[in-house]
């Protein structure tokens, strides 16, 4: 199963960096134009790796790759080199993960009737007790209420659609500074969709877009969020309907919430303190999301194949 797994994967990643993925890290050297250990083979090592085999750092994955496929994988660099030639597949990896959600997560999703999804979840360079100086251009200092702790950092946001009885099918996936607001950071988005219900926790309860949806053949849905000001005795009157509205809506919203915790599961996609640029990190985060993915998807290749 190994041994199929590594080659269907070099095989997809081939062929995907033939209509895709090169023209995103071309290089304009005449003696660096076709090196040796070629970018198919650094992301195959790399995707394997963190999909199948549960190595996370850099480091152990060259090592993993060293003593088990150095046969495979004859001109594979130091471990210098290798980390050097990764980041600079940074602008890869997020093309890598778009390709990986038209071609399988657009399957079964119906175009009527549409249930979207949404949530966020932090991505940790450091603790908010230190100052961050990785990737400041991305990161900043930010607070995860359901953590209950400040961290330096980014969010991960995602839509998907609801599908009954597994995890949702991704839509969008988009990072954004640790200090913003998830609706603001998803407004764009949303103001753009229409005829969809969309399930969202407090942070999107808003005016301005619940109307957005109701004159475009939407719904926004939330749970209950009592107003500034509210009296105690108006908040009782209300909290049988509002506990059970909200419960019905969290319910709904699972599967997003489900879906990153299987990303955190199969990836430790969470923890990035071992980051230290900014191209680190964007192959930290989507290196890691679409090794997720292709976990998922060839092992139902094969199981399917055989």
């Amino acid at each position: 199963m190994t041994v199929l797994q590594l080659i269907q994967l070099y095989f997809y990643v081939s062929e995907i960096y033939e209509e895709e993925l090169q023209w995103h890290c071309q290089r304009f050297t005449k003696n660096q134009a076709k090196p040796l250990f070629s970018d198919q083979e650094l992301l195959t090592t790399y995707l394997f790796a963190v999909a199948f085999e549960r190595r996370f750092r850099i480091k152990d994955i060259h090592g993993y790759t060293l003593r088990h496929w150095q046969s495979w994988f004859p001109s594979l660099p130091d471990y210098t080199a290798y980390v050097v030639r990764l980041n600079r597949l940074a602008p890869v990896f997020p093309v890598l993960v778009e390709k990986l959600v038209d071609k399988y997560q657009a399957d079964g999703v119906s175009t009527s009737n549409l249930i979207a999804l949404t949530d966020s979840m932090p991505i940790i360079t450091c603790s908010g007790k230190r100052k961050g100086k990785v990737a400041r251009e991305l990161c900043d200092k930010g607070y995860n209420s359901t953590k209950g702790m400040h961290y330096f950092g980014l969010k991960l946001h995602g839509i998907g659609f609801y599908c009954q009885g597994t995890l949702p099918k991704i839509d969008v996936l988009k990072i954004g500074p640790a200090s913003q607001h998830d609706l603001e950071a998803q407004r764009q988005i949303l103001t753009n969709t229409k005829g969809i219900a969309l399930f969202a926790d407090k942070a999107f309860c808003d005016k301005d877009l619940k109307k957005h949806f109701a004159d475009n053949d939407g719904e926004l849905l939330t749970p209950v969020k009592h107003k500034k000001g509210q009296s105690i005795q108006d908040k009782q009157r209300h909290k049988a309907a509002d506990d059970l509205y909200s419960t019905a809506v969290s319910k709904i919203r699972q599967p997003i919430e489900s879906l990153f915790n299987w990303l955190i599961e199969h990836t430790d996609i969470q923890r990035a303190s071992k980051v230290r640029s900014t191209k680190g990190l964007i192959v930290h985060v989507f290196g890691r999301i679409a090794a997720a993915l292709i976990s998922k998807f060839i092992n139902r290749a094969i199981s399917f194949s055989s």
